[in-house]
């Protein structure tokens, strides 16, 4: 540990809820029932959702989680001390080489979030599932020796390919399922709620959570969002979930793992007329964006179409019984 983090972590075992101006005894226990049990959740909290889970007016949210702020120096880094935190970014192997590669060398990234779209068959859950299984591997074989969490909006989970997918990889089935933590969404509330609770359980359970993956992201929001009516609302709802999700690879520096659906653009006369579902909101949330498509048996065809940091490219890889391969 650098002196920088040891020095954070002073401030943060020194500093409790309970010392922060506006917080008595009261509010403290609201805001760890809530999940805000440290300075890190509620200074990367919104107004709003600080203000509601303890009672709070909004000046009063804002003066703590200020407080909260500037116990931790969230201020102005230099782009040297970014480089710094960027060191702490952890990688897991999608299992394939070559789709590792068309995304920098090493496989799917912490603290960002991850999506992926294309038609059914195109392969998107079972990059999810080997996601979910490869994240318990030791580090030396590409994995975080850690557990995973996922949202099932579609109900597409299946034990039985986890257990497929684990003995291929050299894991005790039932060990590589009891680490893996599934939990159904039946509503866009209900799976908003399953992501706002994903501190409350890291916190209780006290497991190492890697990857977040939410399968299908953009599901539910279709089903209950008609008409170019609901439009704004389904995005602003969607854009808040976005932005917790984000939060939540930051303060566990987990990787965040999208499935998405695709629509049919009607102007589009040449080329090809799929695109993602979820609009600009999920476009700009998106740290990385892949095109999946089937190809001949399977092969699957991976598309980087957006990257902060990596050119457009292609790769090909397959999906079999034994899961992801090139």
């Amino acid at each position: 540990m650098s002196k920088k983090e040891a020095s954070e972590t002073t401030v943060e075992d020194e500093v409790k809820l309970d010392d922060l101006p506006g917080v008595g005894d009261k509010t403290a226990d609201k805001l760890r029932d809530a999940g805000f049990k440290n300075l890190m959740a509620i200074a990367t909290a919104p107004v709003k959702e600080l203000a509601e889970a303890a009672e709070l007016g909004d000046a009063t949210a804002v003066k703590i989680i200020n407080a909260a702020r500037n116990n931790l120096k969230m201020g102005y880094s230099t782009g040297l001390e970014v480089m710094e935190k960027f060191k702490t970014m952890e990688y897991i192997t999608t299992g394939s080489t070559e789709l590792d590669n068309l995304l920098g060398g090493k496989g799917i990234e912490t603290q960002s979030l991850t999506e992926v779209f294309g038609k059914f068959g195109s392969g998107k859950s079972q990059l999810a599932f080997q996601l979910a299984v490869n994240v318990q591997l030791p580090k030396d074989k590409g994995g975080l020796d850690a557990h995973a969490l996922l949202i099932d909006t579609e109900n597409t989970f299946r034990p039985r390919r986890i257990v497929e997918l684990a003995e291929a990889r050299g894991l005790d089935p039932n060990e590589a399922l009891k680490k893996i933590h599934v939990a159904r969404a039946f509503s866009t509330d209900h799976q908003i709620i399953l992501a706002e609770k994903i501190s409350e359980f890291i916190e209780e359970k006290k497991v190492p959570i890697k990857v977040i993956i939410v399968d299908s992201l953009m599901s539910l929001f279709r089903s209950e969002f008609i008409g170019r009516g609901t439009l704004a609302d389904r995005q602003q709802k969607l854009n808040k979930h976005l932005h917790m999700l984000q939060r939540m690879a930051d303060r566990y520096n987990a990787a965040v793992f999208l499935t998405n659906q695709v629509l049919a653009r009607p102007d589009v006369f040449f080329g090809d007329p799929t695109t993602a579902a979820g609009g600009n909101v999920l476009a700009h949330a998106s740290t990385y964006r892949i095109y999946l498509r089937k190809s001949r048996g399977d092969k699957r065809i991976a598309r980087l179409i957006d990257s902060p940091c990596l050119p457009d490219g292609e790769c090909v890889f397959k999906v079999t019984g034994n899961g992801v391969e090139d």
